[in-house]
């Protein structure tokens, strides 16, 4: 985990039952979702073999460990899981070393948490290597902190990521809004207690109890999250 605003900063400025903002990274606020299956067709093309369209579903937004494992399985590739997780990173880095789109609604959305003094925590299964060069695109000033994949015992689906996010801020998962766009992601924080936020990228989420389901960031502002937290008396 890593802290990029002082620790003043992480701790909201008004009463509201909000206390803080968790947002994923790919496919949520950048828009490389797609960076990462041009990188995995690329590897393994030059390994002899080709993907099938269909497993993009099963590897989106998962852990790296996960997709990666999943795609020797499903190729059976000659290649360990170490060696390939170097491969997809290095790959992945190169494809965003011009920089990262930002998904729509991404910037207006962070500039008004950060104006409101909101605690708001990038939280991405993707390493940290990773992390800190899409930091540079999103504002490493916009997050109180950020934490990686590779940081955490058990990352997404698993709660761990968003646990450890609300003890970074000092807040309770309740009473901290998730806004994701995969069902892996989805389920790490429902997992942790947080209400979720769902902004489908690659294939669809249905919305569910303690989860609300929109089509753009562009529908989400800071008021519109307050609402999904209960006041507390």
């Amino acid at each position: 985990m890593t802290s990029t605003v002082p620790a003043s900063l992480t701790r909201s400025a008004d009463r509201s039952a909000l206390q803080a903002v968790f947002l994923d990274m790919d496919g949520t606020l950048v828009d490389t979702e797609g960076f990462w299956w041009d990188a995995e067709r690329a590897v393994f093309a030059e390994l002899g073999h080709e993907l099938d369209e269909a497993w993009r579903d099963v590897v989106v937004g998962g852990p790296m460990t996960r997709s990666a494992g999943y795609l020797i399985e499903a190729t059976g590739a000659d290649i360990t899981l170490p060696e390939l997780t170097v491969l997809l990173n290095d790959r992945f880095e190169a494809r965003i070393d011009g920089g990262v789109p930002l998904m729509p609604g991404a910037a207006r959305l962070l500039a008004e948490l950060a104006a409101h003094r909101v605690p708001t925590a990038l939280v991405s299964a993707s390493h940290r290597r990773i992390i800190d060069r899409v930091l540079a695109s999103l504002g490493p000033q916009n997050f109180a902190l950020s934490v990686a994949g590779d940081e955490v015992p058990r990352t997404k689906p698993h709660p761990d990521p968003y646990l450890v996010a609300a003890r970074g801020v000092g807040a309770e998962p309740a009473r901290c809004a998730v806004i994701e766009d995969t069902a892996t992601g989805v389920a790490s924080a429902e997992a942790a207690g947080c209400r979720v936020v769902a902004v489908p990228s690659v294939a669809p989420i249905a919305p569910a109890a303690g989860r609300v389901v929109v089509r753009s960031l562009e529908e989400v502002d800071l008021g519109f999250l307050r609402t999904l937290i209960t006041p507390v008396n």
